[in-house]
């Protein structure tokens, strides 16, 4: 094949039979290691991951090249992140990734190397019918990362290859055991994209100055003190620092609201409190993969976290840059900041920003 494919090399396993798909396939193939933070301790090893990659590249003769964008992270990523924040809210930084990093800017940078396409590691489908490309789930829905990649458009999807999504995470593994590479063992990141696995509220405290205030029942009754919102999201159980002294010792506490006109952490005790749940939820900054919104009052599912189940709803846009999502059951821990993802069986539509449950 004469197709020229740049290959985005995370120092990951899923990249790395990414790549060696690929060039099984007869495809012109060269890999490109993107750097977007600039500390290499030990909690965000991406010296390692560079060693990996090049290993892996090694192993299958492929060359291998770096880019440099962390400022660019910085500015459009993490910045925005750190302001969101601030506003209480839980971003996913991850996405952003997504849209600004590897699907513009190391997608830009491909191009200028003449490549036809880009390819990555996701677990993630594209089709294409009447000149419109589609976002399809990957066929392992336990690795499914369609959410993740909602804000791409049809001109990076025009230009990517997702070689893994037909593949189920352990056909992964042994290829890439069966082939010698390096990263057939290597532990899956669940950190920050680019950033690394941290104690993230001590990570946070790094940007962010601390702010204490109180944290109180849903009846107003103080119960403790909390560090900054910043540090707390919603349905959060774990780390609150509110032991069995209150309410009713078998029953845990959760995080249910965050004043910040207050400074107040509203928490509430047991998984089924009323406060924890809603069916409704209103979304701004819908993108939608097809540049049109879906047909509303029609049934659709969605996402409001990765990895949730798919759950019934209602889309209805409320004005130009607001949609009301109604859901078929209660969702638990609605939280601002983060996304909520459409689905049309196993087409992703689109999504947007959660801003408040309703």
């Amino acid at each position: 094949m004469s197709e020229r494919i740049i290959m985005g090399m995370s120092g990951g396993v899923d990249s790395s039979v990414a790549a060696y798909e690929l060039k099984k396939k007869g495809f012109d193939v060269e890999c490109v290691f993107m750097k977007n933070w600039d500390d290499d301790s030990d909690e965000c090893p991406a010296e390692k991951d560079y060693r990996d990659a090049l290993s892996v590249c090694h192993s299958l003769d492929l060359p291998l090249h770096t880019v440099n964008f962390t400022e660019e992270y910085k500015s459009l990523v993490f910045s925005h992140f750190l302001e969101e924040e601030k506003l209480g809210r839980t971003p996913n930084p991850d996405i952003l990734c997504n849209q600004k990093i590897k699907f513009k800017l190391f997608l830009e940078f491909a191009l200028s190397l003449d490549a036809n396409l880009i390819a990555t590691g996701h677990y993630a489908k594209i089709t294409r019918s009447n000149g419109d490309y589609s976002l399809l789930k990957g066929f392992d829905k336990h690795k499914d990362q369609s959410y993740f990649l909602y804000l791409i458009n049809q001109w990076a999807l025009s230009h990517t290859l997702f070689p893994i999504g037909d593949y189920e995470k352990s056909n992964i593994r042994k290829i890439a055991s069966d082939e010698g590479l390096i990263t057939s063992k290597k532990r899956d990141s669940t950190g920050i994209c680019f950033i690394g696995e941290r104690n993230f509220p001590e990570f946070l405290k790094e940007f962010i100055s601390e702010n204490p205030g109180k944290i109180v029942t849903e009846t107003g009754k103080v119960v403790g003190q909390h560090d900054g919102l910043m540090f707390y999201t919603i349905g959060q159980r774990k780390g609150i620092g509110v032991g069995g002294g209150h309410g009713k010792y078998e029953s845990p506490w959760y995080v249910a609201e965050k004043d910040m006109g207050s400074n107040e952490l509203v928490i509430v005790q047991g998984h089924d409190h009323s406060l924890l749940y809603s069916n409704k939820l209103r979304a701004s900054n819908l993108h939608w993969i097809k540049g049109e919104p879906p047909t509303e009052n029609k049934p659709y599912t969605a996402k409001i976290r990765y990895r949730q189940e798919d759950q019934s709803c209602t889309i209805n846009k409320k004005d130009k840059n607001n949609f009301i999502i109604t859901f078929k059951n209660d969702q638990f821990a609605i939280t601002p900041g983060q996304s909520v993802v459409f689905y049309s069986g196993e087409i992703c539509l689109g999504g947007g920003i959660i801003e408040e449950k309703l």
